[in-house]
């Protein structure tokens, strides 16, 4: 299989790549090297990197015509400033039509696009949360710029799966909690949680699904998730068991604020229906390897797609 992955030095893509390029596939990466690093997929025979910005159509059309791919697996996004509209704008919304329209004009066989949970907005109506929960993106430019891009996938009448995205973390996450956690513990400060939950799956579980996704397996609208959350407290208490404190960090305990959200739970049944039941990966042993991972490369910078408060 020829496959074009945009944001290939990523978290998500450069997985993907690794794994499609042990079975043997062919692999084009575009990356802008936002977010990316160079250093995450080695040298291969069968593996060519572009360091550019599918913003750019050109380049984008240039290299769908080299490259002629059978599947795109489309994980590229701006994320790292919640008030970077116009960014988030140029890659999410521009960077994501044109990859959806190149792969339209050289019929792709298969789409794969990775939504964020974000997309059914702070306050969902349902927990878990169904795929038939209505989209209310007007929460953050990032979950509005992803949310038109699917719905832009939606009619392009290319075979599609979107996975919507519990919070994946893992070697290479440089976003939400994980990393800030590490970056705040390794330079003495302290840390805070609040009193809420999420549902944290392990970068490498959802890169094996997403190979299945390329082969064929599903159509449409899945949610990745384990189905059940755990306290922000667990994840950050795994953090400090894989630094090896002498002495326990303690953190600051915070109340829930009017707006935050408890719990953000998708419900993953129509994904096990379609592509089996299989073992999630323990929280534990997930921040393990990220925590591995950070001490040799650094965190990159800790992003959220929300804002903070002070």
């Amino acid at each position: 299989m020829k496959t074009l992955i945009t944001g290939g030095l990523g978290q998500i893509g450069s997985h993907i790549a690794e794994m499609m390029l042990e079975r043997g596939d062919q692999v084009l990466v575009i990356d802008n090297l936002a977010t990316g690093r160079r250093e995450h997929l080695a040298e291969h025979q069968n593996l060519k990197v572009v360091i550019g910005s599918i913003a750019d159509n050109d380049l984008v059309k240039n290299c769908f015509d080299d490259f002629n791919p059978d599947a795109v697996v489309h994980t590229a996004a701006s994320y790292k400033d919640p008030n970077d509209w116009y960014n988030d704008s140029l890659t999410n919304c521009v960077g994501g039509s044109n990859v959806v329209q190149a792969a339209t004009e050289y019929k792709v066989k298969r789409f794969i696009y990775f939504q964020t949970s974000l997309c059914y907005g702070l306050k969902p109506l349902e927990q878990p949360i169904t795929l038939n929960h209505p989209k209310f993106p007007a929460s953050t430019s990032y979950a509005i710029t992803k949310t038109a891009n699917e719905d832009f996938l939606e009619i392009s009448g290319l075979d599609f799966v979107t996975f919507r995205l519990a919070n994946v973390v893992g070697p290479r996450n440089v976003a939400g909690p994980l990393p800030i956690f590490y970056q705040r513990l390794k330079d003495g400060k302290q840390c805070f949680v609040t009193k809420s939950r999420r549902d944290f799956v392990f970068v490498k579980d959802l890169a094996h699904i997403v190979l299945k996704a390329c082969d064929g397996v599903g159509h449409g609208a899945y949610h990745f998730s384990s189905g059940s959350d755990v306290a922000i407290e667990e994840l950050y208490n795994a953090v400090v068991k894989a630094m090896s404190f002498s002495e326990y960090p303690k953190p600051e305990i915070k109340e829930l604020g009017a707006d935050d959200v408890v719990s953000i739970l998708l419900d993953p049944s129509k994904t096990f229906e379609d592509f089996g039941e299989f073992k999630f990966t323990p929280i534990e042993e997930t921040v393990a390897q990220a925590i591995k991972y950070f001490e040799e490369y650094g965190t990159l910078g800790e992003y959220t797609h929300l804002k903070l408060k002070e």
